[in-house]
């Protein structure tokens, strides 16, 4: 099933930005060695396995650049990729094909690289109830495309930012005037927006038996190894969301996964996520 790409808005935003840095005045060493008349074909293909995504804004780039190129998509975001598949074929001005290049590659390649590494850690967890979820360890301006990346690894999205859920953790209980710590703290921010999801971090059995009055919807167990998350699945039962995180690696997922927590964050999709081999050739 195709995933819903983004806003329009943020994907016309992406690539205009990513051209104006690219390019600056002009691209001056097209503009000196290539023909204004000339006209070429070309085509972006995969030189590696992978999930493909970040297809929307590649094409976008291309759109901003020269409305008169022919941008075709072969594949969809979301697609798993073999190497040497084809994913966008160009045809048009030989200018705007040199110029918008690496702009649309940079996208492809950061993207589908977060798409791939997901991918992989949701099929670790493969077999349970567990969900894969990204955090806001995204790179600055990417959040919307980096997330929807994400989405086409079959990962499901955190919150998107700071306004659209409570996410309470130590520093914030540190600071608060006043006793009570996370407990007290969970019932301040249902106080303030009881419509927001509130998920609040523990870092002990403890802290977990000591919220639950607070009826958190989720609580994050940070950093805690198989048989405590076990315990904390078993002391919950059921009774909020719980969700793993911290050194979590493609290796661990399984054995975390199979502990019962309905969720497993990891930083690592958005913010260490290698890039895919992408590359653009020219077609007689």
């Amino acid at each position: 099933m195709p995933v819903p790409p983004p806003d329009p808005a943020i994907l016309r935003e992406a690539a205009a930005r990513a051209l104006g840095e690219d390019m600056g005045p002009a691209d001056i060493t097209t503009l000196a060695v290539v023909d204004p008349a000339r006209r070429a074909r070309a085509r972006i293909f995969a030189k590696e396995p992978g999930r493909l995504a970040g297809l929307v804004v590649a094409l976008q780039v291309f759109r901003e650049l020269d409305p008169t190129l022919r941008a075709t998509p072969t594949r969809e975001d979301g697609e798993d990729l073999e190497p040497g598949a084809t994913v966008l074929e160009l045809a048009g001005p030989a200018r705007s094909i040199l110029t918008g290049e690496r702009c649309a590659l940079n996208f492809l390649q950061h993207l589908s690289g977060i798409a791939t590494l997901t991918a992989r850690c949701v099929a670790a967890a493969a077999g349970t109830r567990c969900r894969i979820l990204d955090t806001r360890k995204t790179l600055p301006g990417l959040r919307a495309l980096a997330k929807y990346a994400v989405r086409c690894g079959g990962g499901t999205n955190h919150r998107t930012g700071l306004y659209d859920a409570f996410m309470i953790k130590d520093n914030h209980a540190a600071l608060m005037n006043g006793p009570g710590g996370l407990a007290e703290a969970a019932r301040r921010a249902r106080a303030f927006q009881p419509e927001a999801h509130l998920t609040v971090e523990a870092d002990t059995l403890a802290q977990v038996e000591a919220l639950l009055p607070a009826r958190p919807d989720r609580i994050l167990l940070d950093n805690m190894d198989c048989a405590t998350l076990r315990q904390a699945v078993a002391l919950v039962a059921g009774r909020c969301e719980l969700e793993a995180s911290g050194n979590m690696t493609l290796e661990r997922i399984p054995e975390v996964a199979a502990t019962g927590v309905d969720f497993i964050s990891i930083g690592a999709l958005t913010h260490s996520a290698p890039s895919l081999d992408f590359s653009l050739e020219m077609l007689p």
